[in-house]
């Protein structure tokens, strides 16, 4: 009877360590085909492009299908009164005028990048489908390969949003970084700002 039970546990033991082995081996593994999955929908077929027919705002746009689309993993000013821009204004120190005309600068910028043109929209795996305003969140990829979330960011018309983590949070943090430091678009001179 006790061998029964040491043979048991012994079987037991190894049952648990090919488990935690293949655990670890094929959770990895998974993740990079999520991330390859993610990069192969990005492609020359027209029929995964849409055309964005306005941008609402630095990050958000309204597709040619009806569509609404959030930039997922930035953040563009508050160009309009709204309790986001008392937020940002608190949190920054600068007054509600100066806020709305880097929103303003941040929008303009990006209607020149994407408004009128084709662009792919790509969701990250781990991320929402959804915002609870109903709009898609997207990574969001031009026609001839601009990847514009980080675009944005490396022009400096845009912060790192920091809501929850996407896939692409570590490069969108080093975009930001180098913006900043360059004094680029929104980090440095705007027209009508001091």
């Amino acid at each position: 009877m006790i061998k029964f039970f040491y043979r048991s546990a012994k079987l037991l033991i190894l049952l648990a360590i090919l488990a935690t082995a293949g655990y670890f081996y094929f959770l990895p593994k998974q993740d990079s085909e999520k991330k390859e999955k993610v990069e192969s929908v990005i492609t020359t077929d027209s029929n995964k492009y849409l055309t964005v027919s306005r941008v609402i705002d630095g990050d958000t746009f309204k597709m040619s299908n009806g569509e609404k689309v959030r930039l997922i993993g930035i953040d563009t000013p508050e160009k309009y009164d709204s309790d986001k821009l008392e937020k940002n204004s608190s949190r920054t120190g600068r007054d509600k005028e100066t806020i709305k005309k880097l929103g303003e600068a941040s929008t303009e910028y990006v209607k020149k990048l994407v408004e009128g043109k084709r662009v792919t929209l790509v969701q990250d795996p781990g991320y929402d489908d959804k915002d609870k305003y109903g709009r898609l969140l997207r990574y969001v990829y031009t026609e001839d390969g601009i990847f514009v979330n980080a675009k944005i960011l490396e022009d400096g018309y845009a912060n790192v949003y920091y809501s929850n983590s996407i896939s692409k949070q570590s490069e969108f943090v080093k975009l930001e970084k180098e913006a900043r430091e360059n004094k680029r678009g929104l980090w440095g001179k705007v027209d009508g700002l001091k």
